[in-house]
C-alpha cells in the first residue's frame, strides 16, 4: 500500500496533470471506438486499448518523443532547436548512401557503420549549431531556422530527392517483434523509454543537468556565477543532434529506406511536445519525462481521428485546439495544486 506521502508526491509532480489528461483521453477512446470479434482467437477486442495499436502509437511517438527528449533540454538551456527535423534527414541520408556505397555487409558490421555514420552526422550538426549560436552571438531561433535549410538542402542535394534504401538486416532489428508476437514491433517503444530515462537522469542526477536549469533561469547570473555556460549552450545542441540521430536511425531502420523529406515538420511536433510537455520556452522549466508524454498525448489525438472515422481534412485543427486545451487544463491543474500548498 502506498504511503500518504508517496502520493502526495506523485500527485504533486509536473507529469501528473498531463498524464491525467492523457489517460482521461484514452479511457474516452476506449468507450467510444467500440470493438470487434478477434478472427484468430474468437475474444471480443476494443478497438482501441489493444496491443497492436497501442505499439503503433508507440512507434508514431517514438520520433517525436526522442527528439523531444533533445529539444526541452535545449529550451530549458533558454534555446531553441528549429533544425532537429533536417538534421534527421541528413543523416538518415548519409547512413543510407554510405551503406549503399559499401555494398553488402555482415549484419553486425551494417548495423555498426550504419548507427556511427549516422550519430556522427547528427552530432557534427549539433556542434556546429552550438558553436554558431556562442560564436555568433546571433539568437538560436535565427541559427536554427537558418541550418534547417542548409542541412536539409545538403540532404536534397546528396540523394537528388531520391528515397534510398537501407539494408534489410537493419530492418530486421527495428522491427524485430522480441516475441511479442509477428504483427508487433516493441523496439522503437523500448528506444523511446530508454532515450528518456537517460534524459531524465541527466537532467535531475548530474552536475551538468543542474547547469541547464541554472542557465536557463538565469544566464547573467549563471556567468557571473563562474558556470560554463558557452561549452553547456554547445552541449545542449550537441545532445539535440544526438537525439535527432537516434531517431533518423531507428526511422530509416524501421521503414527501410531514407529520403531528403523525411521528418519535414517535426521540428514543429517536437517542440510542441515539450511544450505540451510543460517546458517553458524562456528557459529554466522543464522534463525529459514530461516531453514523452506530450509526444504520445499528440499520437493520441491522431489516431482518436482515425480510430473514430472523423474526416481527417480536419486534423490540424483538432489537433491544434486539443492541444491548447490539453495545456490549459495542464496549467490549470498545476496553479490549483500551487494554491492548495501555499493554503496549507
Amino acid at each position: 500500500m502506498p504511503s500518504p506521502s508517496f502520493v502526495r508526491t506523485l500527485v504533486r509532480s509536473p507529469q501528473a496533470g498531463l498524464t491525467g489528461v492523457l489517460l482521461v483521453l484514452w479511457g474516452l477512446l476506449a468507450l467510444a471506438a467500440g470493438s470487434h470479434q478477434d478472427p484468430l482467437g474468437g475474444g471480443t477486442v476494443n478497438n482501441f486499448l489493444n496491443a497492436h495499436t497501442l505499439i503503433q502509437m508507440a512507434t508514431d511517438a517514438s520520433g517525436f518523443a526522442i527528439m523531444g527528449v533533445g529539444a526541452t533540454i535545449v529550451i530549458i538551456s533558454g534555446g531553441i532547436d528549429l533544425s532537429v527535423g533536417a538534421i534527421y534527414a541528413l543523416a538518415g541520408v548519409a547512413m543510407a548512401m554510405v551503406l549503399r556505397a559499401a555494398g553488402p555487409l555482415p549484419p553486425v558490421a551494417a548495423f555498426g557503420l550504419g548507427l556511427a555514420v549516422c550519430l556522427g552526422v547528427a552530432v557534427t550538426c549539433g556542434l556546429l549549431n552550438g558553436l554558431m549560436v556562442v560564436g555568433l552571438r546571433v539568437h538560436p531561433f535565427i541559427i536554427t531556422l537558418g541550418t534547417m535549410w542548409i542541412l536539409r538542402g545538403i540532404a536534397f542535394v546528396m540523394s537528388r530527392a531520391e528515397s534510398i534504401l537501407v539494408p534489410t538486416s537493419l530492418t530486421a532489428v527495428a522491427k524485430a517483434s522480441l516475441g511479442l508476437g509477428r504483427s508487433l514491433s516493441p523496439v522503437p517503444l523500448l528506444a523511446m523509454c530508454a532515450v528518456t530515462a537517460i534524459g531524465a537522469v541527466f537532467l535531475t542526477r548530474t552536475v551538468a543537468g543542474r547547469y541547464v536549469f541554472a542557465i536557463g533561469g538565469n544566464v547573467e547570473a549563471s556567468r557571473f556565477s563562474g558556470l560554463p555556460v558557452a561549452r553547456s549552450t554547445i552541449g545542449v545542441y550537441v545532445i539535440s543532434g544526438l537525439c535527432a540521430g537516434i531517431a533518423a536511425f531507428l526511422g530509416a531502420a524501421f521503414y527501410g529506406s531514407a529520403t531528403s523529406s523525411d521528418a519535414n515538420g517535426y521540428e514543429l511536433y517536437v517542440i510542441a511536445s515539450a511544450v505540451v510537455g510543460g517546458a517553458s520556452l524562456v528557459g529554466g522549466k522543464g522534463s525529459a519525462l514530461s516531453a514523452m508524454i506530450g509526444a504520445l498525448l499528440i499520437v493520441t489525438i491522431r489516431q482518436a481521428i482515425r480510430t473514430l472515422h472523423f474526416d481527417q481534412n480536419y486534423e490540424w485543427i483538432i489537433i491544434g485546439g486539443a492541444l491548447i486545451a490539453a495545456v490549459v487544463i495542464d496549467q490549470g491543474g498545476t496553479r490549483l495544486l500551487t494554491r492548495l500548498r501555499e493554503a496549507r
